[in-house]
């Protein structure tokens, strides 16, 4: 009996651990662009770390990645994604670093407490002014890309520093991009996207480029 006493919470402890949740770990890059026979690879999928992609020749794939906001190119090869950069062998691979203001990995949880993370200011941000909400982020385009986890709904968009009309945008697919709808937001301007149960707040940098550029510059999770 005191064998089975003394030892019962050891016994216990592996039950217990594997009763607790795990926790699914947030994706590493997003699928920006990708041309030639690649089987089960999409633009704007998002990709993990440790996952491996096979490049047939001729084939380009092109990467964001969401933490260093690195953008590659790749083209052939065996791409191995890693958490902030890609590694390739029998392809080649070019790199740049964008300015993506730290939007891109905002979790989905995070996005739907809206705005209540600090707003991640920079040089040319803009800054919320009193009585208005904090900003959980700042994009520097003025055409946003929202990657959305559902079709079939609405996202509505509305600016939330001045009077306006909520804009409303029918989900058809993984994204909706306001370059494709022909949408201009203003420089400095204080918005809330929502999505059903989700919804996230930004703001337009001040500096904020225009048109559709690259997709990490442009990209806000909900």
């Amino acid at each position: 009996m005191r064998f089975q006493m003394r030892h019962l919470p050891l016994l216990a402890l592996p039950l217990l651990l594997s009763a607790q949740p795990s926790l699914a770990a947030e994706p590493a890059a997003i699928v920006e662009d990708v041309s030639g026979a690649v089987a089960g690879i999409a633009a704007f999928d998002y990709l993990d770390a440790g996952q491996s992609i096979t490049l047939p020749p001729g084939a380009t794939l092109v990467l964001g990645y969401l933490k260093s906001c690195n953008r590659e190119t790749i083209k052939g090869g065996k791409v191995r994604i890693g958490a902030e950069a890609s590694s390739v062998t029998g392809g080649s691979l070019s790199r740049e670093t964008l300015k993506c203001g730290g939007n891109l990995n905002l979790t989905t949880a995070q996005a739907g407490k809206s705005g209540a993370m600090v707003f991640r200011g920079g040089p040319g941000s803009g800054k919320s002014r009193p009585g208005e909400p904090e900003a959980s982020l700042t994009v520097n385009s003025t055409m946003p890309v929202f990657s959305v986890h559902t079709s079939g709904m609405e996202l509505v968009l509305e600016r939330l520093d001045k009077p306006s009309t909520p804009r409303g945008f029918t989900v058809t697919g993984p994204v909706v991009d306001l370059a494709k709808e022909g949408v201009e937001l203003f420089q400095g301007g204080l918005y809330r996207a929502k999505l059903g149960d989700h919804s996230v707040i930004f703001r337009v940098a001040m500096d904020a480029t225009s048109g559709a550029g690259p997709l990490l510059t442009r990209l806000i999770r909900l």
